[in-house]
């Protein structure tokens, strides 16, 4: 009888120890962040997002950008979230060659979500109104996720 409880005791603490360190090496992706794009300004004409991502920066692999907009509407313009393809059309906010990831109703509610999956540039403007709130409000920004593996605790 007390071989079976040092026996249940010793597989207690071993299940104990193995939950510990499952715990301490996780895969960092259980680690990443939710960023709402903007915050309380949301992903709106006029704010600057650059100062934005300098505020809330870094950014790491696994991360999750939330673009919350209100669907267009008689009092609201729309708005969406084009990924460009590369630094010079980002600057020039050339829309030729984006690719759309999230149409103008997708902002709504919850809002859209954009999980930054790799360690590279990601380019993100609006693109409405043929990429005037790209050039004229400000509604662009860079996000380069670091490793996630960088993630201090």
């Amino acid at each position: 009888m007390e071989t079976r409880s040092s026996a249940a005791a010793i597989s207690m603490v071993a299940s104990a120890a193995l939950v510990a360190a499952l715990l301490v090496l996780l895969p960092q992706a259980t680690r990443a962040e939710r960023f709402v794009v903007g915050d309380a300004a949301r992903w709106t004409w006029g704010y600057n997002y650059t100062d934005w991502v300098i505020k809330k920066g870094p950014f790491f692999q696994n991360d999750t950008l939330v673009f919350m907009y209100d669907p267009p509407n008689a009092t609201v313009h729309a708005h969406s979230v084009y990924m460009m393809r590369n630094a010079a059309d980002y600057q020039s906010c050339n829309l030729k060659a984006a690719k759309l990831v999230a149409g103008v109703t997708q902002g709504a509610g919850a809002g859209f979500e954009f999980v930054l999956r790799k360690r590279k540039p990601h380019y993100f403007v609006c693109g409405e109104r043929g990429g005037i709130h790209c050039t004229m409000g400000q509604m662009k920004f860079i996000v380069k996720p670091k490793s996630s593996a960088c993630r201090d605790d």
